[in-house]
């Protein structure tokens, strides 16, 4: 017969007269002590962060919360506007679209560099690190994660505020400058600018810090989540949701009808 696994989680508990989290008293240690930054990162690694992996953190945070009128966006005020009642299904409708094109591709560059880097001595060849990177992705046709950007070029703004932040408080070491070879070798190679994106940025600097690759697009969901009540708390001011459906469907049904008897 199977013995059960004892349950156990150190995440937190309650008594009467006491909330713990992560070990802390909530009341005592944390409530107008800490900000949500260092909670974030309580919960995840269960201790909380000195000053230098605060100011850090924050800043990464703070890149990810807002992106404009993006897919996630959208979808959030949409299904906001179907069913107003319920805010968590909007914002779960906008996180349901963090992945590898808007706001997640800090996990994907991270785990590139995290792979890269393992078992490596502290003084290995960077530049052949990274021109095997982009080799790798050449010969797949794959684009290089944590590079390029629609709209910000010849550099993403975020990307030296990030990186200068990060290094003001030495979190700017391997995982970086690998980023930034990777940059440079990717450029060479495919012969167009291809600028370190936010999320590249991110990855890298998360990377510095020491969370796992599996962890950074959970970073990036606390981010987008306080952009998208944002976005909905706007959508309650100045409704946008169904002026986009209806936009789309008069144009989808002109289409549709325009198009009658063709072929």
């Amino acid at each position: 017969m199977r013995k059960a696994k004892p349950l156990r989680s150190e995440m937190g508990w309650s008594s009467r007269d006491r909330i713990t989290v992560r070990g802390f008293d909530l009341t005592k240690d944390l409530l107008g002590k800490i900000d949500l930054g260092a909670m974030a990162w309580l919960e995840i690694t269960g201790r909380l962060p000195d000053a230098r992996e605060a100011e850090v953190f924050n800043a990464l945070l703070v890149t990810l919360v807002e992106h404009g009128m993006t897919p996630q966006a959208i979808s959030a005020r949409l299904i906001s506007t179907c069913a107003p009642e319920a805010m968590q299904a909007a914002v779960a409708a906008g996180l349901l679209g963090v992945g590898s094109v808007f706001a997640g591709g800090s996990e994907e560059i991270a785990r590139v560099l995290q792979a890269a880097l393992a078992d490596t001595a502290a003084d290995a060849d960077l530049a052949a690190i990274a021109s095997a990177v982009v080799e790798d992705y050449a010969a797949r046709k794959a684009p290089i994660p944590g590079l390029g950007h629609p709209l910000h070029k010849p550099i993403d703004p975020r990307t030296p505020v990030l990186f200068a932040i990060a290094e003001k408080n030495g979190y700017r070491g391997r995982y970086v400058a690998l980023l930034e070879a990777i940059g440079a070798a990717a450029e060479a190679r495919l012969g167009r600018n291809l600028p370190i994106n936010a999320t590249g940025a991110i990855g890298a600097i998360l990377s510095e810090l020491g969370f796992p690759w599996r962890i950074c697009r959970g970073v990036a969901i606390i981010g987008r989540a306080v952009g998208l009540v944002g976005h909905i708390a706007e959508e309650m001011r100045n409704p946008l949701g169904h002026e986009i459906y209806q936009r789309i469907e008069h144009g989808v049904t002109e289409n549709a009808t325009s198009g009658r008897g063709e072929g």
